[in-house]
């Protein structure tokens, strides 16, 4: 008896399942709605081949940590955060020494993102605000860094505050869309916009 169950809950099972995996977007009987996988982000490239496109995207990583760490106030975060911006830009200006057809462009640049990046390591500023004043200067050399190297599929979006520094303005990168003010932390924390995307 318990066979002849089984052997005939199975095609109703199978039914079940079915409804469920319809095509994305659909809803089964059960009314769960069904959705693809995301799709696969595109990998990042630019013109300085893969090797220097992942020494790249590994500095604008570091500088997100630094953005973070001001975004949160966290004076201590940010303090290590450059720290290993320095190190990730020493890393990559060593590469650019190496890289004949793009380095001499784009070494200023790396220079004054390596030399802030130890700047901003010593300083001592709970308040951040001090920080905050080099991680402007960082933001700019980044940026051009990047336009300069033809960084694409980054997912980097250059956002502005038309308020920071006494009302003379300040950009910086973002990997996501929404504001999270790294200039003013939770004081006015979505006061920007996003006026670029690489």
């Amino acid at each position: 008896m318990r066979r002849y169950f089984l052997l005939c809950m199975f095609p109703v099972l199978l039914v079940l399942i079915s409804c469920n995996n319809g095509p994305a977007g659909q809803t089964g009987k059960t009314g769960a709605t069904v959705t693809a996988p995301a799709r696969p982000r595109e990998t990042p490239s630019s013109d300085l081949g893969i090797t220097g496109t992942d020494l790249l995207t590994q500095m604008v990583a570091r500088y997100y940590d630094v953005k973070n760490a001001l975004v949160a106030s966290k004076a201590p975060q940010a303090d290590s955060a450059a720290r290993q911006l320095a190190v990730t830009a020493g890393v990559f200006r060593r590469f650019l020494d190496t890289d004949t057809a793009n380095g001499e462009s784009l070494k200023p640049f790396c220079d004054t993102i390596l030399l802030s990046g130890r700047a901003l390591a010593t300083l001592t500023d709970e308040s951040c605000e001090r920080q905050r004043l080099v991680f402007g200067t960082i933001s700019g050399a980044l940026f051009r860094l990047v336009k300069l190297a033809g960084l694409k599929h980054s997912g980097i979006y250059r956002e502005y505050c038309p308020m920071a520094f006494n009302e003379k303005g300040a950009y910086w990168l973002s990997d996501i869309t929404e504001i999270k003010n790294p200039y003013f932390g939770k004081k006015m924390l979505e006061c920007g916009e996003v006026t670029d995307t690489l």
